[in-house]
C-alpha cells in the first residue's frame, strides 16, 4: 500500500469494495437485472426444455448464436443448445455466485481477465474441467490384487 498525507492509500479492490459495488444490494441488484435479461434472451429463443436445476435457470435448444462457447451464464440463467449435464452446471453455478458478487461488473470484470479461459480467474475459480477448457483426469487405477494366496518373493520368475 502506498502512503498517502492522510495515510495508507486502500487498494483498488478495497475502493470499488467501499462504493458498496462488490457483494453489496448494488451488486445483487444487477445480478437480478442480468437474471431478468437472461430469462428475457432464454424465453425468446430457446426451443428445448427450460428447468431449474442446481439453482439455474437452465434454456436449452438456444440456437448456437445466442449464446457464447458451449453455453452462457447470464445472472441465474444458463443458456445453451444442449450442453447441461450435472458437471457443467456445476461450472455454471460458480459463474451464477460470480454474478451475485460483482453484479453488472461482472460482464466487464469478465472482459477484462481475457478471452483465453486458461488465463481468465473467472473460468479457473469455476473449474477448468468442469467447463470443458481441460480434458477430465481420470482417477489413477488402484494396483492389481494377486488374484490368489500371497506373493512368494523368492521363488523364480515363470515358474
Amino acid at each position: 500500500m502506498a502512503a498517502t498525507a492522510r495515510g495508507p492509500r486502500p487498494a483498488r479492490g478495497r475502493r470499488v469494495s467501499r462504493l458498496g459495488l462488490i457483494d453489496s444490494p448494488i451488486s445483487r441488484a444487477g445480478y437480478w437485472w442480468a437474471t431478468l435479461v437472461g430469462f428475457t434472451w432464454g424465453f425468446l429463443w430457446s426451443t428445448g426444455r427450460v428447468e431449474r436445476r442446481g439453482g439455474l435457470i437452465v434454456f436449452t435448444g438456444m440456437p448456437k448464436w445466442t449464446f457464447g462457447r458451449g453455453g452462457s451464464c447470464v445472472g441465474g440463467c444458463y443458456l445453451t443448445d444442449r450442453n447441461a449435464g450435472d458437471v457443467v452446471l456445476g461450472h455454471e453455478a460458480v459463474h451464477r455466485e460470480q454474478w451475485r458478487t460483482y453484479g453488472m461488473l461482472f460482464p466487464l470484470l469478465y472482459l477484462i481477465a481475457g478471452r483465453n479461459p486458461l488465463r481468465n480467474r473467472f473460468e479457473i475459480e469455476a473449474g477448468l474441467e468442469a467447463g470443458g477448457y481441460l480434458p477430465r483426469r481420470r482417477p489413477a487405477r488402484a494396483p492389481r490384487a494377486a488374484a490368489s494366496g500371497p506373493v512368494d518373493r523368492n521363488a523364480p520368475r515363470g515358474a
